[in-house]
């Protein structure tokens, strides 16, 4: 066998190391590294992130995003950078417009796993090989292509830039296999090629021997109808029993169910399908070798071929966090570094909602991801809520100071204490993992490297442990692991025992956390507890809002505030009969006899109603600066546009002028055409009548609009403008806008104007009435009006042209329109055609009469015309250069 590996084979490249891999060897680990390991385990067990894993899955777009995000597998990162890397390439995915496409990406890392252990992998095994690394191949080209566009999304394309995409091993693939046919191609080796040749031959052969022989079978009345078939592996003929016989020597490889028919192979056909058998297992050997060489190839690309498949995984989840941010309106944290430049805050975080309650107003994430194939993620400004503010869950701001190290927060049951302390857990691990917070703004809180956390019964029967030591089981392991970065969340600290030694054992354990972690929140019905703010600066209390009307939560955080328990009015609230609630207040005024009148509330109510009637005050002041802030970006907005604004209003009144005048120039062509196609039929006594008519028309139209004029002037004085109150009017000094009268003028003859939400006082005189339907020309068409009527102004007035003064002539230039020609003519006829041409030639015009020379009677006429007719100036007779022709100079 002759495989043609020659074009393919290339150097073993080196083994990838995968750095994202979270596998412990446990065996190699100290018992602390165990413990941190668990405790962290059963902290994201505590704070449910298995769950969040769970709604990130549903926006993958692979079989193994999928998988790793149901299992919980979502990338923690393992430090400050590698966290920032992770929320980079969640921001880049977060700004494409679309995401890049994952189709044809499987999972192969188990066929790799066979490979290696030498199983022989199938066609449809190995062309799934091809068929990702062609797929991952692409996923880059895409990614690449976005970078082209804007560098934001580079640290998407980063996690494959350094991958090898085995390029030698899919084009040997898709040299060797047709994919689309599961088939071994001829040119996969030089010997299965000259194999399927020579049975392609053999075949032939055998083919028209068995239908020679089958078709003479038929002819001898052997069978019904020619039969070539196979039976046991070989080809043969059917022949009915009865005629056997027309087969000497024939073997019988079959018989029917009948019996009637059998199959035989006839003594001719007996090599040929030998060969056939010899020929086919050979193809089938030199196909399992090929089969086993690509496995092969295959398997020394294995470590590559994982390391690919991870970091096409981690595009796969930046791209589902992206998604999962824009399902729920997320924001992109900051991590904050240590400094100060947040107003000394050291977590502040607006307005944020912990993720599984808002499945509940988002609806269910199969609403929002139909399919995985295709990738088919909605990905458009319609997710999720998009920047709509949801009523629930209710949001929470979390504001702790840099110096703060213990937060203590009390308030009543069910007012939302555990709830908040795990929102700020989850936060901080979706921080870690480089996914979007559920917040209002940009929230910033610090990164830490372990979240520990005690929520919950800790009981355990196999332990024997009970509720109080089990929590204090749990609270010493922690303890024993924490550091200066860790977060530590312990759910009622120190319940379960007696209120004195639990408080005196919490304050201690808040003690010790508070030079050894870097931030502890704690619930607590103690109020101890919250006195510790008073001795040191360290801690912080925080309380739940409860509302003394309602009696009802509101899961709002005071920060700052000491909350009441309210467990009477709570039992009030549930139904608790009320002989029960007042036996219990007398309790409670025995026990603490000193305290009680303070506890009824009343400072609490009053502290309340001054910090609601203070938020009434801030929302209105917020309402009157969002509308200073509108009124003074409007006005912004139009000075800024008022450039634009004044050059599209000169484009609108040099287009009205310009049809204007195109009108008025259509009139005066028309009055123009309609004189000239009347004059050549008309006599002398009609033509003084067409002067006229034509006169008069013109006048009309010039009068028209010199009236317009004065009448557009008269209306731009502003000093005899009278106005009222709704009137509008066009307004100078505000750069000629259209304004309304709010107060009539004065005696000093300033208006109240208004201009949108302006409202100024301007002069009169410098205001004109508005009119909507006004279509009067301004100067400047008149201008270019009058300037166009002049062409035909020489029609008017020609009554008394013998009292015009002396003319301007210019250069006599010899035309066809300023020459009249009378030779041939008799006198009679040259006279009239002579004074028809300087009757209607026009002023300052040039006329050129061609007489000849002949008998001289026909130039004598015209001579004598000109000395006589009162439109001609002067005339001069032919010259050297210009004989028979006379020049007549018109007035």
């Amino acid at each position: 066998m002759n495989l043609c590996n020659s074009l393919f084979i290339s150097p073993i490249k080196p083994l990838y190391l995968n750095p994202t891999t979270r596998s412990l060897k446990c065996s190699a680990e100290s018992p602390t590294h165990q413990l941190k390991h668990t405790l962290q385990q059963e902290t994201l067990n505590i704070l449910e992130w298995p769950s969040i894993c769970n709604q990130v899955s549903a926006f993958t777009s692979t079989t193994m995003g999928t998988s790793a995000a149901r299992n919980g597998r979502v990338v923690i990162g393992r430090s400050v950078e590698e966290s920032r890397r992770l929320l980079d390439q969640t921001s880049a995915a977060f700004h494409l417009n679309m995401p890049p496409d994952f189709d044809g990406i499987d999972d192969v890392s188990g066929l790799v796993e066979c490979s290696v252990s030498g199983r022989l992998l199938s066609i449809p095994e190995i062309c799934a090989v091809k068929r990702m690394l062609r797929s991952a191949r692409s996923l880059f080209q895409q990614l690449k292509k976005i970078e082209e566009e804007s560098e934001r999304y580079y640290p998407l394309l980063e996690i494959l830039q350094n991958c090898n995409f085995l390029t030698d091993l899919e084009q040997k693939i898709d040299y060797c296999i047709d994919c689309k046919f599961s088939i071994i191609l001829d040119r996969a080796s030089e010997d299965l090629e000259i194999i399927r040749l020579e049975r392609k031959s053999n075949m032939d052969d055998l083919d028209s021997l068995l239908k020679d022989i089958s078709t003479k079978i038929y002819q001898a009345g052997g069978i019904d109808k020619p039969l070539v078939t196979k039976r046991r592996s070989r080809m043969c003929v059917g022949v009915k029993a009865s005629h056997k016989s027309l087969l000497p020597n024939g073997v019988v490889l079959d018989v029917s169910s009948s019996g009637a028919t059998y199959f035989m192979e006839p003594r001719d056909a007996v090599d040929l399908n030998n060969m056939e058998v010899r020929l086919s297992n050979a193809e089938r050997a030199e196909e399992q070798a090929i089969l086993g060489l690509l496995t092969s190839e295959i398997a020394q690309s294995g470590s590559e071929i994982k390391y690919l498949l991870d970091r096409v995984l981690e595009v796969d989840l930046a791209i589902a966090r992206a998604a999962h941010a824009r399902w729920m309106n997320g924001k992109c944290p900051v991590i904050n570094s240590g400094g100060f430049e947040n107003g000394g805050l050291s977590i502040n975080i607006e307005g944020i909602q912990h993720p599984l309650l808002l499945e509940t107003s988002l609806g269910s994430l199969t609403d929002h991801v139909t399919s995985k194939s295709g990738n088919s993620i909605m990905w458009c400004e319609g997710n999720g809520v998009m920047g709509q503010p949801l009523t629930f869950p209710v949001p929470i701001d979390i504001k702790v100071e840099h110096e703060t190290r213990v937060v203590v927060i009390s308030g009543p049951n069910t007012g939302g204490k555990t709830a908040s302390m795990k929102t700020l857990g989850v936060a901080s691990i979706m921080l870690k993992a480089g996914m979007f917070l559920p917040s209002r703004n940009h929230p910033i809180l610090p990164w830490f490297d372990f979240i520990l956390a005690d929520i919950g019964d800790s009981q355990s029967l196999e332990q024997s442990l009970s509720t109080f030591s089990g929590h204090l089981s749990r609270i010493c392991k922690m303890l024993e692991v924490t550091t200066k970065q860790s977060l530590i969340l312990i759910d009622e600290i120190g319940s379960g025992t007696d209120p004195s030694e639990g408080v005196a054992l919490s304050t201690s354990i808040l003690e010790y956390l508070k030079d050894r972690v870097n931030l502890a929140v704690t619930t607590t019905h103690y109020a101890d507890l919250s006195l510790l703010k008073k001795k040191d600066s360290q801690y912080e209390n925080a309380a739940m809002e409860f509302s003394l009307q309602t009696l009802q939560p509101t899961y709002r955080i005071l920060w700052g505030s000491t909350g009441e328990s309210n467990a009477l009015n709570i039992a009030k609230s549930v139904g608790f009969d009320e002989k029960v609630v007042a036996r219990a207040e007398t309790w409670v005024k025995r026990l603490m006899p000193d305290k009680a009148e303070k506890r009824r509330g009343l400072l609490y109510q009053s502290l309340m109603e001054e910090k609601n009637r203070l938020e009434v005050q801030a929302n209105r002041a917020a309402h009157i600066y969002a509308n200073v802030m509108d009124l003074y970006n409007e006005i912004k907005d139009e000075a800024n546009d008022l450039p634009r604004r004044e050059a599209a209003l000169k484009a609108k009144e040099a287009q009205k002028i310009r049809k204007e005048i195109i009108t008025v120039k259509s009139q005066l062509e028309t009055i123009v055409k309609e004189y000239e196609a009347k004059i050549a039929t008309a006599s002398i006594d009609q033509l003084n009548a067409l002067l006229k008519e034509s006169e008069l028309a013109i006048s009309s139209i010039l009068e028209a609009h010199s009236h317009t004029e004065e009448s557009s002037a008269t209306q731009a004085d502003g000093s005899s403008l009278s106005v009222n109150v709704g009137d509008q009017v066009i307004v100078r000094e505000l750069g000629n806008k259209l304004a309304t009268i709010v107060e009539p003028p004065g005696t000093d003859g300033i208006a109240l104007v208004q201009y949108g939400k302006i409202r100024v006082r301007a002069n009169v005189s410098g205001m004109r009435a508005f009119q909507s339907n006004d279509a009067s020309p301004t100067p400047n068409s008149q201008s270019q009006i009058k300037k166009q009527g002049q062409r035909i102004k020489s029609l008017k007035n020609l009554s008394d042209v013998k009292n015009s003064e002396e003319v301007v002539y210019g250069p006599a230039v010899q035309t066809s329109k300023n020459t009249v020609d009378l030779r041939g003519m008799r006198v009679e006829e040259a006279s009239h055609n002579l004074n028809l041409a300087l009757s209607t030639s026009g002023p300052g015009s040039v006329l050129f009469i061609i007489h000849g020379m002949g008998t001289g009677v026909v130039k004598e006429s015209a001579l004598q015309i000109l000395k006589k007719h009162p439109r001609v100036f002067k005339f001069e007779q032919e010259s050297p250069t210009n004989y028979g022709c006379t020049v007549a100079y018109i007035k």
